[in-house]
């Protein structure tokens, strides 16, 4: 089992429990892994402190049971601010080159734990300005206390921003996902792991005709990787002409992708390409939510990019001047997009969305859904989507409606 170096004050190295196939993810010298450290990241990735009014938690936008993503075609902050990105999986975050939808230089999980938690534009934790607060909430807890002393031995006041962002990035990285059909197919050689539809959209999804590996590609389905020993990777980002705004090839304001860190023209609408591991979990999809399902998703990409025929986001998006020349589109035979969608779902880890290493632990003050959790009871005999006996319904995007939401509540 690969080993990480030990942390200060801890003799004892962190072991790695890694699927066969996958490296060990690369850690930063300033934060070496121990198991005390994840355990306190654990306990405050769960906990609703770290949230200015104590009512949301990292997990709140980031729940096991999606794949640590939210449902939501844009994620919610603690006070009722609307995020105009959705929230991406963390599955695999360790092995990220960089972080967010598109901005190059956020690429180390300690730095961009500071975003919601203090970040304004939009709220999402709201805990700007009230730092000394947040402090004095946790050194309340004898058991928090106890927890921070354990994880920095060395460190005459443990209890610090730096090492809560420091904590909650270890637990982070130890949330990988590895255990799909599509792996034990092709990491263990279990050929019965996958269906016949599922081997038939598999050859589809890796064809030069439909090309999809050239963006989602590697074992994490996404792009570019960083792991220990291996060489910095390239920050890529794409244009899939999800709009067209004007001759520019203009996005909507404010989620113009790479564009609005770098301001150049040919970076509009640029973004990075997610992972696709635990994919049929993660709906709705894009940057913005704005396709519903996967069966829309395919659409887009056959199409070489949406068209949008009305409303202020009238456009035609396979003339997007800045495009990427990756999506050609593609024409696809009776069956065959079943076949894709049945590979998609090959790529869920079901281990991964139940593992109890993952859930909140009982220290954790873990954000409530009571009341939505009981009106999702009522309604699974109705084929809500948790019952697992139906499809939920969705509202179909639209300009007016540019968030479509699942009709259910998606909180079974």
């Amino acid at each position: 089992m690969p080993t990480a170096a030990a942390a200060p004050g801890s003799a004892t190295p962190f072991e790695w429990e890694l699927p066969p196939g996958f490296p060990p993810p690369e850690v930063p010298a300033d934060n070496p892994m121990s198991a005390a450290k994840v355990a306190l990241g654990r306990v405050l990735f769960y906990d609703t402190r770290l949230s200015g009014n104590g009512s949301y938690a990292c997990a709140s936008c980031h729940r096991r049971e999606l794949a640590f993503t939210d449902g939501r075609a844009q994620a919610l902050g603690s006070t009722g601010e609307r995020h105009p990105r959705s929230a991406m999986s963390l599955a695999n975050v360790a092995y990220n080159a960089t972080l967010t939808w598109s901005d190059p230089g956020l690429q180390r999980l300690e730095e961009q734990a500071l975003i919601p938690m203090f970040g304004e534009h939009p709220v999402e934790l709201g805990l700007a300005g009230r730092e000394n607060e947040l402090l004095e909430r946790l050194r309340a807890d004898a058991s928090l206390r106890a927890l921070f002393a354990a994880a920095f031995p060395g460190d005459a006041a443990p209890l610090a921003v730096a090492n809560v962002t420091r904590a909650i990035a270890s637990f982070e990285r130890t949330l990988i996902s590895g255990d799909s059909p599509y792996d034990r197919l092709v990491y263990r050689g279990e050929m019965e792991a996958l269906s016949e539809p599922a081997w038939r959209g598999m050859r589809l999804f890796f064809s030069d005709r439909l090309a999809c590996s050239s963006c989602h590609g590697g074992f994490l389905f996404s792009g570019p990787i960083r792991f220990a020993g291996g060489r910095a990777p390239p920050v890529v980002f794409h244009n899939t002409g999800l709009y067209n705004l004007d001759p520019s090839g203009a996005y909507p304001a404010p989620s113009r992708g790479l564009y609005d860190h770098t301001g150049r023209a040919a970076d509009m609408g640029r973004f990075r390409a997610p992972t696709l591991r635990n994919i049929a979990l993660t709906a709705p999809y894009m940057h913005d939510g704005s396709v519903v399902d996967l069966r829309g998703v395919i659409a887009h990409y056959a199409a070489g990019g949406r068209t949008i025929d009305g409303g202020p986001y009238r456009g035609v998006g396979r003339d997007n001047r800045h495009k990427s020349e990756r999506l050609r589109g593609f024409t696809l035979a009776p069956g065959e997009e079943d076949d894709l969608l049945e590979f998609l779902h090959s790529l869920t880890d079901t281990r991964f969305v139940t593992d109890p290493r993952f859930a909140a632990p009982l220290q954790a003050r873990a954000p409530r859904r009571g009341r939505r959790r009981r009106a999702c009871r009522r309604r699974r005999g109705a084929g809500c989507r948790g019952s697992g006996r139906g499809r939920a319904g969705t509202t179909a995007w639209s300009p007016s409606n540019p968030a479509p939401r699942p009709r259910c509540c998606r909180r079974c």
